[in-house]
């Protein structure tokens, strides 16, 4: 509790909720978001939340501008419960004054027209987007794609107005080939929000090989790993300790300085009641007190408190740094 209390936790895709009705109430009717509701999220231990999601629509620019006003109107509706997160300094902000960091960000970028949408998005709080979601777009291919082509020329164009913006570049749904072309050509730190070591989730298309982990850590990137059951091991059963081989294995291959957490989920796991087996959690990452439990098992597996804070928010917090000066 002590190590959590001292660090600055931040999930790099954490959703303040995946129930997206109560999600769209809290947007449309901020009155609704209440003390119960801010609570849970800062008794969670979490201090700074990035909730991206991807849109596959047929209108992705009108949906996207839509999904940022919503964002900044319940932010702007509860000044003292959010910060909405448009520099480092917000960073630590949010955790001093014991409210909750939101970093708006997209989990695609189908929604750029063409680079000025870079800078209407910046200007309405956007300081994060994946290249690309599963599929294919205009940038480069998501790992479901059925041809990875690497970046396109537009690709190249985008990731260099980001660089130049301070809008940080994900990769975390890229497929190989585009998330290698990004780290290299990319002047500032690569980030891999989300995902696991395909080393030891083999056959998951979510997830990086070492290749690209390494890459993205040399040019001072991040990888949050995430507590999806089968990201982390694709037969079951599966456990906490299986979530933490994948600190172990990015720790091993690429530093201490180089790993975070991205959930991708929220504190009440994607395993709804009346499910008769688990298909997305992992016991002990399915409840508002997860992050206390990771940090418990990060202990018994002999991390200093310096490296437990590095993974639980340093790491991420330095590399935004970079990314956003």
């Amino acid at each position: 509790m002590a190590l959590v209390a001292q660090s600055n936790v931040i999930d790099m895709l954490g959703l303040l909720t995946l129930d997206w009705a109560l999600l769209e109430h809290w947007q449309t009717n901020p009155s609704t978001f209440g003390e119960t509701d801010f609570r849970k999220l800062r008794d969670s231990g979490i201090d700074v939340f990035h909730p991206a999601v991807a849109f596959e629509v047929a209108q992705p620019y009108a949906t996207t501008r839509a999904w940022f006003d919503k964002w900044n109107r319940l932010i702007d509706q509860h000044p003292n419960w959010f910060v909405r997160v448009n520099g480092y300094a917000d960073l630590t902000r949010a955790k001093a004054d014991k409210k909750i960091g939101i970093i708006l960000g997209m989990q695609d970028a189908n929604h750029l027209r063409d680079l000025d949408d870079l800078n209407a998005f910046y200007k309405a709080g956007q300081r994060l987007t994946q290249l690309t979601y599963n599929s294919e777009n205009r940038l480069g291919a998501g790992c479901k794609a059925a041809n990875d082509r690497g970046l396109s020329a537009f690709g190249h164009a985008v990731l260099a107005r980001m660089n130049a913006l301070g809008m940080a570049v994900d990769v975390s749904h890229c497929g190989e080939r585009t998330t290698l072309d990004a780290i290299a050509a990319s002047t500032k730190p690569i980030l891999i929000t989300h995902s696991n070591c395909k080393a030891l989730a083999p056959g998951v298309a979510r997830c990086k090989p070492d290749e690209a982990i390494v890459a993205a850590a040399r040019k001072g990137g991040v990888i949050g790993l995430t507590g999806v059951r089968h990201f982390v091991r694709a037969k079951d059963p599966v456990t906490l300790d299986d979530a933490l081989d994948h600190f172990d294995h990015v720790v091993k291959i690429a530093g201490i300085e180089h790993v975070g957490i991205g959930s991708d989920t929220d504190l009440d796991g994607r395993d709804r009641a009346g499910t008769k087996s688990p298909q997305y959690d992992i016991a002990g990452l399915n409840h508002v007190n997860r992050v206390y439990q990771l940090t418990e098992g990060l202990i018994r597996r002999g991390y200093t408190d310096e490296h437990i804070g590095l993974i639980l928010g340093g790491n991420f917090q330095r590399a935004l740094k970079d990314i956003w000066s």
